[in-house]
């Protein structure tokens, strides 16, 4: 049976978003469990253990790019197509949906596992909405960032309806890209000069 889960409070995205299939490797409810008990207990006992700052780095390019290392390969990116880009390089826009999907489909498939909710195969879709004026400045009254962001699942599965419904709260719950976009952090931005940096 194919069940469509959907979650509407999130917003950028294309006509057609970023989509993941789900990936059902050899991890069942035991083994999850095996692996994550000894670390949920080191959390427990020392807090500040699972506390940790995750980084990302780019070095910027030539043209109007930048690469960025994402630990398994190197990822160029640029302007979309829509403030003139050539289509070469991945828009960052598109890179954030994609993180979101990744992390929806890496969650919920955490908590199927867990949970031993049967789901065989499926898809998560995230679209976004997003008004090129504001970031090229032509309108000031146009927002800059995504408006709307809508994330779906469909899934391959048996479960019933309360068990998904579990399911997608659980997965909306835990996802930590989604809480981010949700409730966003305190962000500050600063800049060095290489002169500076290297003094």
């Amino acid at each position: 049976m194919m069940s469509h889960l959907t979650s509407h409070d999130i917003g950028f995205a294309r006509a057609n978003g970023p989509v993941c299939p789900f990936d059902r490797r050899l991890m069942d409810a035991s083994t999850l469990r095996q692996v994550q008990a000894p670390l949920k207990q080191q959390y427990l006992e020392q807090p500040e253990a699972a506390q940790l700052t995750l980084t990302a780095t780019g070095d910027l390019s030539e043209g109007v790019t930048c690469s960025v290392q994402t630990g398994k390969a190197l990822v160029a990116a640029g302007l979309h197509r829509a403030t003139g880009g050539d289509g070469l390089s991945v828009c960052s826009g598109d890179m954030l949906l994609q993180a979101l999907v990744a992390c929806a489909g890496v969650t919920m498939q955490a908590v199927a596992t867990a949970l031993a909710i049967p789901v065989t195969a499926g898809t998560v879709r995230v679209e976004g909405d997003l008004d090129f004026r504001g970031t090229l400045g032509v309108d000031r009254s146009a927002p800059v960032g995504f408006t709307d962001i809508r994330l779906s699942f469909t899934l391959d599965t048996t479960a019933s309806a309360d068990e998904l419904a579990t399911l997608l709260r659980l997965t909306e719950r835990y996802c930590v890209v989604l809480q981010t976009l949700r409730v966003p952090p305190t962000l500050t931005a600063t800049l060095d000069t290489a002169t500076a940096a290297g003094a």
